[in-house]
């Protein structure tokens, strides 16, 4: 047999021999929410999907969005912050279904109310955040299920007295919410500037941006509840909406 045969019978080996291997091994589309590693580890034979991994890593960062504002993901910073706080969100760390079980209640009342004015239903996690881990009356006076300010909630139509405080009330305080929402959207034209507004004060988030000279929500130096807000919106609404990703089961829904 001539040199020539043998070294083509070997590479034809080697080219089959690969797209079988290519064939037989599974493409990863889980992503572990703490790092970038994959969910298990990769197999000797598997090392020719590792790539795959990254293009769905990158894939699915890059479609993290609210209000189809898109994530930054290309900015390792705010890659990293989001996967923080994803894995605050994980079920591994709350160890509770109290977001999904909150969801089901509030969003049927919420998501209509918000179609209704005008307002991006990505605000329906808003809260979530806000109220969904934890109840009653803020230490600076923020209470309710969207955690209105007192005066804010006046403003916009409600009542709040020593009688009566309808910020408690899940309609009349979406209602008032919807109005403030629409009110901050008239002073920044974006949608992550009136997430960040509403929950810092539209007054601090005009201030940043005249010092900063930019109004580019993950890029703005803001305090570490308003710099991570539109990230836990985003994670809450991953988990809602993605809940076997991050640890939940799904839950059968009695329709009796």
């Amino acid at each position: 047999m001539n040199k020539k045969y043998i070294g083509a019978s070997i590479l034809l080996i080697i080219l089959i021999g690969g797209e079988l291997l290519s064939a037989s091994t599974p493409i990863v589309t889980a992503i572990s929410p703490k790092s970038n590693r994959l969910t298990k580890p990769v197999k000797l034979t598997e090392f020719v999907k590792v790539d795959d991994q990254k293009i769905a890593n990158e894939i699915y960062y890059h479609s993290l969005n609210f209000s189809d504002e898109h994530l930054p993901a290309n900015d390792t910073k705010v890659r990293k912050q989001m996967k923080q706080i994803l894995a605050v969100y994980h079920y591994n760390n709350l160890r509770s279904t109290i977001l999904h079980d909150k969801a089901a209640r509030w969003f049927p009342i919420i998501k209509p109310i918000l179609k209704s004015y005008g307002i991006p239903e990505d605000f329906k996690y808003v809260p979530l955040v806000e109220s969904g881990l934890l109840s009653g009356t803020s230490p600076k006076g923020a209470s309710g299920h969207w955690q209105l300010m007192p005066q804010t909630a006046r403003d916009f139509g409600l009542r709040v007295n020593p009688s009566i405080d309808e910020r408690q009330e899940i309609r009349k305080s979406t209602v008032a919410a919807c109005k403030y929402l629409r009110f901050l959207y008239s002073q920044f034209h974006n949608w992550a500037l009136v997430a960040a507004a509403y929950n810092g004060g539209e007054n601090r988030i005009k201030r940043r941006i005249r010092q900063e000279n930019q109004a580019n929500y993950f890029k703005m130096n803001l305090n570490r509840e308003t710099a991570t807000f539109v990230y836990r919106l985003i994670a809450v609404k991953e988990v809602i909406e993605r809940p076997t990703l991050y640890g939940y089961k799904k839950k059968k829904v009695n329709t009796i």
